[in-house]
């Protein structure tokens, strides 16, 4: 990846208005999550504890994102009945909430009518997208991510994001 591209950290700090990302997959399997996930697996408990090692880094930064005005948002397109990552994902959502988040799930069977990108994505104030790649078993894949700012792609992806946010039920409804 070129030394150039932005990450992610620096094209959140550069939003102004909006940072919204569209998550498809129903299983992730990147390293850092791993022992939560197989602890939540073994116990049926998640940490939300918002001061945790684990969640304090991101609720720090959604709320100073938040707290300059951009407005953070995440929808979720997942297959019914869930798998036990999305359980655990829905689990953790309350910290996302917590932090200035909002969050929607969509049921994959509501999503067949729209044009969804190829892979998940953050598009930051509807100009710049940032695509994650993941591999088959849901770990990041080299590149992790690649950023596009063309106009069609920008539109694709805000639209793309949009459409399942309009369908999607709000995470205080949304049973697993």
């Amino acid at each position: 990846m070129p030394q150039s591209e932005p990450g992610f950290d620096e094209l959140l700090a550069a939003a102004r208005h909006s940072a919204v990302h569209l998550e498809m997959r129903d299983v992730y399997g990147v390293g850092d999550e791993a022992d939560d996930f197989e602890r939540w697996q073994r116990t049926g408990r998640r940490d939300t504890d918002p001061t945790s090692g684990y969640w304090a880094p991101w609720v720090r930064l959604v709320r100073e994102t938040v707290a300059r005005g951009v407005v953070v948002r995440r929808a979720r397109v997942v297959s019914e009945p869930v798998t036990d990552y999305i359980r655990f994902e829905h689990a953790g959502t309350p910290v996302n909430l917590h932090a200035g988040e909002q969050v929607r799930w969509l049921p994959r069977r509501r999503a067949s009518d729209l044009a969804l990108p190829g892979n998940d994505c953050w598009v930051f104030d509807g100009s710049t997208v940032l695509f994650n790649h993941f591999s088959g078993d849901g770990n990041w894949s080299a590149p992790g991510w690649e950023v596009r700012t063309e106009p069609a792609v920008a539109r694709l992806a805000s639209a793309a994001f949009e459409a399942v946010w309009e369908r999607g039920t709000p995470h205080e409804r949304y049973a697993v």
